[in-house]
């Protein structure tokens, strides 16, 4: 089993939604490196939800990879805001996995908090200019943050 950071803005789609909706594809993504990060996620790897871009960003729950990586269908649909008219049927260009909601943290474990732990290697959430929008964990990093909770 993987250990995957899935953001999200919580004005958008926050933990309280995939808890309302139970299983939700991770679509939207249009980032080379996140989207060979959903390629390598196997169902039952677990997932840290992020909110990002609010007054608190932070890990805000828990999630599992609940499908194998399939293309992400918005890429085809003009009238998405996702849609990339260079991606083809035959060889798609978008991958997306199903996210099974596990459970809300009992509060956020803020991005200051993460940034504060020592001992996390060299971990992309907290290194400058990071702007990807899915990357590995460690396991340690894993525990690191959830010991916070």
């Amino acid at each position: 089993m993987q250990r995957w950071l899935m953001k999200t803005e919580p004005g958008t789609f926050s933990i309280d939604d995939l808890a309302a909706r139970r299983t939700e594809p991770w679509d939207g993504v249009r980032n080379y490196q996140a989207r060979n990060f959903i390629r390598a996620m196997h169902r039952g790897d677990a997932v840290l939800i992020y909110h990002s871009a609010c007054a608190q960003p932070g890990v805000a729950g828990l999630a599992k990879v609940a499908s194998p990586p399939k293309p992400d269908p918005t890429q085809f649909d003009p009238r998405s805001d996702h849609y990339d008219a260079a991606s083809k049927r035959a060889d798609p260009r978008w991958t997306l996995v199903d996210v099974r909601f596990v459970r809300r943290l009992r509060r956020v474990i803020t991005l200051d908090e993460i940034k504060s732990l020592r001992g996390l290697g060299d971990f992309a959430l907290t290194r400058r200019g990071n702007r990807l929008s899915v990357l590995p964990v460690t396991d340690k990093q894993w525990d690191a943050i959830l010991a916070l909770e």
